[in-house]
């Protein structure tokens, strides 16, 4: 069979299919990956094939520009570019990632389904151009949850125009989304869903079991979340847990690229009076502006969280979806420091499972810091939820076997 994965162009966006694509692959299908901007260099280091499905710019980049101010203004060439959708750099400008990715991804991932014969697409709930794309094209279609803070079976998610800021979610009734079914005369027909996918281990609000979808009646199937965050060559280090705690500080890959880095310096700095070692994984900081580091820091650089967190006692991130559920695999406590985005809701599941504890970034100093990293240490209660988790995702169904019985479905429904 031949199957077309559409994801929008972010880390967390797309590296959660991954684990779904090399099932299909490792099964004998043929597969297509249509993605944009970074991950199209990302994608093809994992061993994927990929349609770069807007070769025009680089999205990613651009709303780095507006967040700095940057981005081309009415009259310049790069704004009247005619090759751009309109209204391409009025969306960047307003920092609406979401709406910005399905207006650039749309038409280049129904043109790679095309072409490349797409029997089946999958796609992530966060990715409008996907869910068109499985209209346009009409083949069946199988959706994703690629995160773990939320999911479309939640109430709070689909009962509120209000939580764009949070899941990325863009509106069936969004000016993008009229615009283009507009355009391609799809109208507002709906993809021909096998089944939708929450990758939530049952206690995080995941399933133990199928579950037909209280809006349409689709089925839900549970799937277990498998952390991939890239390949690379491993230190001697990554793969031997010291004597002392060793605790690992990311702050992801977004947020360094909007800091000076001072919120990074000040937790160094704190967790640098305990006696354990912090690895920090953080590629993009120039780190060379935040002074000495203190002697027990060692600088990971790029080094993917799966491959060495399960060395770990605890992580302090800041509430990335794929931290928190990489951290869970490996049953290691977190301390959460909520950003923007999704930050918040990954922050609240913590808590509530008990599985580790929050704490407010403007309130991150030295003497909070280190008391709640030592009470993470020290109380065996959040190592014990966090096994418990990690032993609830090993039951559900793999990635593997999710896929298989979608391309049953498939067949079965058109021999």
């Amino acid at each position: 069979m031949r199957i077309l994965f559409a994801a929008a162009p972010g880390y967390g966006l797309m590296l959660p299919l991954v684990p779904l694509v090399w099932a299909a692959r490792a099964a004998g299908h043929e597969i297509l990956v249509a993605t944009t901007a970074y991950m199209t260099k990302v994608g093809a280091e994992s061993g994927l094939p990929i349609a770069n499905v807007f070769p025009q710019r680089d999205v990613g980049a651009d709303l780095m520009l507006a967040a700095a101010g940057k981005a081309p203004g009415p009259g310049s060439a790069d704004f009247e570019d005619p090759d751009l959708p309109t209204g391409y750099w009025e969306l960047a400008g307003q920092l609406k990632p979401f709406e910005l990715f399905t207006l650039a991804s749309t038409g280049g991932t129904i043109t790679a389904g095309r072409d490349f014969g797409a029997e089946l697409i999958v796609y992530t709930s966060d990715h409008q151009a996907g869910r068109m794309a499985a209209v346009a094209l009409g083949i069946p279609a199988l959706e994703v949850g690629n995160r773990v803070s939320w999911s479309m079976r939640d109430p709070e998610v689909t009962g509120t125009s209000g939580h764009n800021d949070r899941s990325g979610i863009v509106a069936d009734d969004s000016p993008v989304v009229a615009a283009l079914r507009a355009e391609l005369g799809i109208g507002d027909r709906e993809p021909q869903l096998i089944a939708r996918i929450d990758p939530r281990a049952p206690s995080m609000g995941g399933l133990a079991k199928d579950e037909p979808d209280a809006r349409d009646g689709t089925p839900w199937w549970p799937m277990r979340y498998v952390p991939f965050n890239g390949g690379v060559e491993l230190p001697a280090w990554a793969l031997v847990r010291p004597e002392r705690p060793r605790i690992c500080l990311t702050l992801g890959t977004v947020t360094p690229l909007l800091s000076d880095g001072g919120a990074l310096a000040s937790l160094l700095h704190g967790l640098g009076e305990l006696d354990v070692e912090v690895i920090l994984a953080d590629h993009s900081t120039d780190l060379s502006k935040l002074g000495e580091l203190p002697g027990n820091v060692r600088v990971a650089g790029f080094l993917p969280l799966s491959t060495f967190l399960s060395t770990c006692s605890l992580v302090v991130h800041h509430g990335g979806s794929g931290t928190m559920a990489t951290a869970l695999h490996y049953a290691v406590p977190q301390l959460v420091l909520p950003g923007g985005s999704d930050n918040p809701l990954v922050a609240r599941r913590v808590v509530d499972r008990k599985v580790g504890l929050m704490l407010d970034p403007a309130e991150a100093d030295g003497p909070r810091l280190r008391a709640l990293v030592q009470q993470l240490l020290t109380e065996p209660a959040f190592a014990g939820a966090a096994a418990e988790v990690s032993a609830e995702m090993a039951a559900q169904p793999s990635p593997a076997q999710v896929l298989d019985r979608a391309v049953r479905s498939v067949t079965t429904r058109n021999p």
